[in-house]
């Protein structure tokens, strides 16, 4: 009997233990570790860890550091694969690449999507080169106006190749270049204008040597849109 009753308590001294580092564990891991880091990174980088969100006129418009799409408006019954067309009044972003929500395991172009990623297409994959040939001649057609004609040979890599990521919300200043005659026709603005609005947001490598220069398309079209309003338009 006293055995048992021995037994019986070493049982339980292990169980009030587990609960006590249980307890003890997910206090220091579950409230005052939470707290420290967010602490910090609220002190240290505030802007970063609210999401790096960009305003517009006091109003939240997306964050710079995920990539969103500048499209018309979708015409009534458009659906699924019938995606809108680009807003060409707006520089336009790097196409996107990972499972869309609108098809399971599909591909999405769009940035409407449910896990981010690349399209893991091989360089010499049939689908991969006829959509890079096709969106090539997109992007020189819908850059083509009058007295300036975009050839597809001058179309750079990322306007028709997405991120690893997919979600990239940064174009090369090439691009954000090519695409400034079609914005200053289609927006009423002098070309002088608008190219100076993107040298303005080209950002150069990280530490002066890490990646490449970039233009961060939101904060670009944020600006455009002043730009446009100061013009009455």
């Amino acid at each position: 009997m006293a055995h048992t009753t021995t037994s019986a308590r070493g049982t339980v001294r292990l169980l009030w233990a587990g609960l006590r580092a249980l307890l003890v564990l997910s206090l220091v891991t579950g409230v005052l570790y939470p707290l420290a880091v967010t602490g910090i990174a609220q002190a240290a980088f505030p802007g970063k860890a609210n999401g790096s969100e960009v305003t517009d006129h006091g109003r939240v418009v997306g964050s710079s550091s995920i990539g969103q799409t500048y499209d018309l408006p979708r015409k009534k019954g458009q659906k699924g694969r019938q995606t809108p067309g680009p807003d060409l009044r707006w520089f336009q972003p790097r196409p996107s690449a990972g499972l869309g929500s609108n098809r399971a395991n599909g591909l999405n172009t769009r940035y409407d999507l449910l896990v981010s990623g690349a399209s893991n297409l091989a360089g010499d994959n049939k689908d991969l080169i006829a959509a890079v040939r096709e969106r090539k001649a997109a992007v020189a057609e819908d850059n083509s106006v009058p007295g300036h004609a975009v050839r597809p040979s001058q179309v750079p890599a990322d306007a028709v190749l997405s991120s690893g990521s997919g979600l990239d919300p940064d174009i090369s200043p090439q691009y954000a270049d090519l695409q400034v005659h079609r914005v200053a026709a289609v927006d009423h603005l002098s070309v002088a204008q608008v190219r100076g609005l993107v040298d303005e947001h080209v950002r150069g490598r990280v530490l002066g040597f890490v990646g490449e220069p970039r233009v961060n398309v939101l904060q670009l079209n944020t600006a455009l849109r002043d730009l446009i309003t100061a013009h009455g338009r």
